[in-house]
């Protein structure tokens, strides 16, 4: 497909405070991921509590990525009092990313969540957290090694079981894949409405759709978009959600032939 005509996906930033200024960011890993195998245009959207029009940006957008984050999403947006070990918060991507999803799988515009967003998603439809996995009983440390090379950190992990008959099993061709963990948190409670298509080990909820979405609607707690045109697994989910963002865009065309 031309560049000129590549679909455009939306991503969510992350804020920092630097200086006295406030940052909007988004990961490389993420960019690169839905450019070279979504074979899609990135586009930040800033999280930004007045002055952006987020209807309005979405009647231009044909998918959104819901990136991960050093963050956790702040524990009263699903009914649980903030402590040290949900730290540390970023409230302006909150503000931002829970009226996303809600308003993207309205529309059915094409979701693929990872990480962070994978939680999100969780929480936007009346799901729950739990913090601080390894402490579990029976519970992987599901962190990232301390002190150690990035190919190492986001290396393989453990092993996820598929669900059979699911989603992820139709589109991988495989009923276990190994995947690479880098998270504290994991749901607790899974949202109205979740299917589970994928589980760690020791039960902790790893991927999941929305069946009654009227669009592609995909939620991954590992993390796919890392050097994503390497491995096969991640290549069939850019690809899956990059087919699904062409095919949003072209009933979006067709529908509003004169906002082109």
């Amino acid at each position: 497909m031309p560049p000129s005509v590549r679909p455009l996906v939306g991503l969510p930033a992350d804020t920092h405070e630097a200086g006295g200024f406030l940052y909007h960011s988004i990961g490389d890993k993420y960019l690169r991921a839905v450019a070279d195998v979504a074979h899609c245009v990135p586009v930040m959207l800033p999280a930004l509590q007045q002055g952006m029009d987020l209807d309005h940006a979405l009647d231009h957008l044909d998918g959104v990525v819901m990136t991960g984050a050093s963050s956790n999403v702040h524990p009263p947006r699903y009914g649980e009092p903030p402590t040290p070990d949900h730290e540390p918060y970023d409230l302006h991507r909150d503000d931002l990313t829970l009226k996303l999803i809600e308003r993207c799988v309205a529309r059915g515009i094409p979701l693929l969540c990872i990480c962070r967003g994978f939680q999100e998603l969780n929480v936007a439809f009346g799901g729950s957290l739990e913090t601080e996995l390894q402490r579990g009983a029976g519970r992987l440390d599901h962190r990232a090694p301390k002190g150690q090379p990035v190919e190492v950190r986001y290396g393989p992990a453990h092993v996820v079981a598929i669900t059979p008959g699911s989603w992820l099993e139709n589109l991988l061709e495989t009923r276990e894949i190994e995947v690479n963990s880098i998270h504290r948190q994991g749901i607790r409670r899974l949202a109205p409405g979740l299917t589970v298509e994928a589980t760690a080990p020791d039960g902790v909820v790893e991927a999941v759709t929305l069946p009654a979405a009227p669009g592609f609607v995909f939620g991954v707690q590992w993390h796919p978009e890392y050097r994503a045109w390497e491995n096969p697994y991640s290549q069939k989910i850019f690809a899956a959600f990059g087919a699904a963002v062409s095919a949003y865009r072209e009933q979006r065309l067709v529908a509003e032939p004169t906002r082109s």
